[in-house]
């Protein structure tokens, strides 16, 4: 069953969560983590199923989803949420940093992508980065993605340097209103420039676009 969660005299300011996995333990000790990292943990889920109920009834700002779950996997339970709510972001939990199953997931519209050997801060600030609307993918994640660079097309061929300057912000966490100040270009130019790279990349925004590009070694993640 679906599991809302009394919240803890959280401001409005505090980010939203629902934390899905179906490892009571581990939601236990993550939702006391996260809480006192100052997140509000709206509700929990033990499968996909619940983690889409819990999404659509409750609208929090981010779901921090299990990639393998009963019923229905995390990658399918993320499709649908970002069909019917796709106001709320989601993260993606899991023990292997496996490149296709990294792939579909952003494909359904996953926001950030998480081993579970990383630390609560990294989870923490990756959680802070989605619900802001950035992009937020471990450094095991882009480990595992840098291993394939050599057997895709030279970034030369593909993007322009400053869409490669533009990438490098965006894969650093930077908003579009960041990446002008930062390039002393106006905010009308990277979005035109972004509309390049997705084409160049056949990316649909920023998630598969910077995950493409440190695949292809365009950019790097620290």
């Amino acid at each position: 069953m679906s599991t809302p969660v009394r919240g803890t005299g959280a401001g409005p300011d505090r980010i939203r969560l629902v934390l899905s996995d179906d490892h009571r333990v581990l939601r236990e000790s993550l939702r006391r983590s996260l809480e006192a990292h100052g997140f509000e943990v709206a509700g929990e889920a033990s499968d996909g199923v619940e983690a889409v109920e819990l999404a659509v009834a409750l609208k929090p700002d981010v779901v921090l989803m299990d990639v393998t779950m009963p019923v229905l996997g995390g990658i399918e339970a993320t499709r649908r949420i970002r069909q019917r709510v796709p106001e709320v972001r989601v993260v993606m939990l899991t023990m292997h940093a496996d490149e296709a199953t990294m792939a579909e997931a952003i494909r359904m519209g996953a926001d950030g992508y998480l081993v579970k050997d990383c630390s609560t801060d990294e989870i923490a600030e990756t959680l802070r980065l989605v619900a802001s609307g950035r992009t937020a993918l471990s450094q095991g994640v882009a480990v595992s993605m840098l291993a394939e660079v050599q057997a895709l097309p030279s970034a030369e061929e593909l993007v322009s340097k400053r869409e490669e300057e533009v990438l490098q912000l965006i894969a650093d966490g930077c908003s579009s209103a960041e990446v002008a100040e930062r390039l002393f270009i106006s905010q009308k130019t990277v979005k035109n420039h972004l509309a390049s790279i997705y084409h160049k990349l056949d990316a649909r925004d920023r998630t598969q676009a910077v995950l493409r590009a440190v695949r292809m070694g365009i950019v790097r993640l620290d």
